[in-house]
């Protein structure tokens, strides 16, 4: 059964809200080592999300990448946009505990800049399209006022019982631009 999200709550369209550490942690599953953002300080319910993460040179990648050069890798700047827009969808979940965001796709990814200990990471994604339970997203990451990366993710709502070792369906249902 394909599961249409449907917003929790009723809000204005542009109601413009910020999210502390403690409300990302009850939104999104991920924790340490791989919870790559650190805050939210805007979001506009089914449209568009800007997410903080704070780079320093406690994080585990750092050692292995690269020793004596520590640049955050990019696929990790890349996952740091999906956990933003996973944010940003889970919101409109309810039983969100039961539901899993999960990656089906990475395009025209592009990495502009390093990213180093002692950045502020500013992560922005708009939802370019969402239909039932498949979302494409644009996102963009920046570091003061330079881009450092982009990309458009697309990603799918599953059970988390179905994630238990089972794979996403085919990307036939994500929504196009």
């Amino acid at each position: 059964m394909t599961e249409t999200l449907q917003p929790s709550v009723e809000a204005p369209a542009e109601e413009h809200k910020s999210l502390d550490i403690h409300d990302v942690m009850r939104i999104l599953p991920h924790r340490y080592p791989f919870l790559l953002i650190d805050r939210v300080i805007d979001l506009v319910r089914m449209k568009r999300i800007v997410a903080i993460k704070n780079v320093t040179i406690n994080e585990p990648f750092f050692a292995g990448h690269f020793p004596n050069m520590p640049i955050m890798p990019g696929v990790l700047i890349v996952e740091a946009v999906a956990q933003a827009g996973g944010a940003l969808l889970l919101t409109e979940i309810p039983d969100r505990e039961h539901k899993l965001m999960v990656f089906t796709g990475i395009e025209k990814a592009r990495f502009r800049r390093p990213v180093v200990p002692g950045d502020q990471l500013r992560i922005e994604v708009d939802v370019k399209a969402w239909r039932g339970d498949a979302v494409r997203m644009q996102g963009n990451a920046f570091v003061e006022d330079k881009k450092v990366a982009e990309a458009i993710v697309t990603c799918r709502l599953i059970d988390r019982d179905r994630g238990r070792g089972a794979q996403p369906e085919a990307d036939d249902n994500v929504p196009a631009e």
